[in-house]
């Protein structure tokens, strides 16, 4: 992700923010767990392959992981596989699309990108910055969260159709021109039926000192989707949520919002190991994966089916 202009300031007054009521309707269905221990184990089986970034063999072994990991509980899974051109070579790029829940008009997308920087060029030391990183938290924290949702809509299918897109490409150029790249293939190229209400981007959420604020972009795009979860996530009482306006992120979201799709970014910015070798598991937590994976799983389960 890009960041630009960094700032805080206050979201809501305290005379904007609304109580919501929580009933639990006749036809909602039953809330599976979701297992954060068994979250941070996907976390390390994606870092188990080392840097993944596209063009690598950890690369191609990681993706028919994921794919045939998703296999096992989703509806169907479509590996979307596309060529990038950049930088005098050819890159080959996979998005991942696995679909849950029975077939209705209303859709909920869920995103990551699974791949990891080709560099380090934020590391403290000069002499490493071509190296790849681990990208624990930035790449397998967002995926792992996905996975255990995945096994967890297996175990009681979702009220409604929900999508989940690994994106390709997100972290690999030095510019934005050669970053979110599956995101950007995918929304030129998403088909009718997976076009959602909204959609949700994970990013960097497995930092064990979590500190989520609201992304700016996010707001100015789907303020009422910024509001739902948030106020969500006060119902629920995750102090990692703050109700203040963070940082402006040109992530994968961007692509989906150039779309048409409201889409929000969850996300950690506050990560001294961003784009470092420092990006590695025991900067994680199952804790912080759990919060997320938590949230979502209300959010499906009843918030949205109320």
């Amino acid at each position: 992700m890009k960041l630009a202009n960094p700032y805080y300031k206050s979201f809501f007054s305290i005379s904007f923010i609304f109580c919501l009521i929580f009933t639990l309707s006749p036809n909602s269905s039953a809330k599976p767990a979701f297992d954060e221990n068994r979250a941070y184990e996907y976390l390390k089986k994606q870092c188990a392959f080392g840097p993944r970034p596209p063009g690598s063999e950890s690369h191609k072994k990681t993706r028919d992981y994921l794919a045939s990991e998703l296999k096992k509980y989703a509806n169907s899974v479509i590996l979307q596989d596309f060529t990038y051109k950049g930088n005098g070579k050819d890159i080959k790029l996979t998005n991942i699309i696995a679909v849950f829940g029975p077939e209705t008009k209303k859709k909920l997308m869920l995103c990551a990108h699974w791949d990891t920087r080709p560099f380090a060029d934020r590391d403290p030391n000069p002499e490493k910055l071509n190296i790849p990183i681990i990208g624990a938290n930035d790449g397998a924290s967002g995926v792992a969260v996905l996975l255990e949702l995945a096994r967890a809509f297996y175990k009681e299918k979702p009220p409604f159709r929900v999508i989940i897109v690994l994106f390709d490409g997100e972290d690999y150029g030095k510019s934005t021109q050669d970053m979110f790249l599956g995101s950007k293939y995918f929304a030129q190229n998403i088909r009718t039926e997976w076009i959602p209400e909204y959609g949700i981007l994970l990013d960097m959420i497995g930092d064990k000192n979590l500190d989520i604020y609201i992304e700016q972009n996010s707001l100015e795009n789907a303020p009422e989707i910024v509001k739902k979860v948030w106020e969500l996530a006060k119902r629920l009482g995750f102090k990692e949520f703050h109700n203040k306006i963070g940082y402006n992120i040109v992530d994968d979201h961007i692509q989906l919002i150039k779309k048409g799709i409201p889409c929000i970014d969850i996300i950690d910015f506050d990560y001294p190991y961003w784009h470092t070798l420092g990006d590695t598991i025991d900067k994680c937590s199952p804790k912080s994966l759990g919060i997320i994976g938590r949230l979502l799983i209300e959010l499906i389960y009843q918030y949205e089916n109320d």
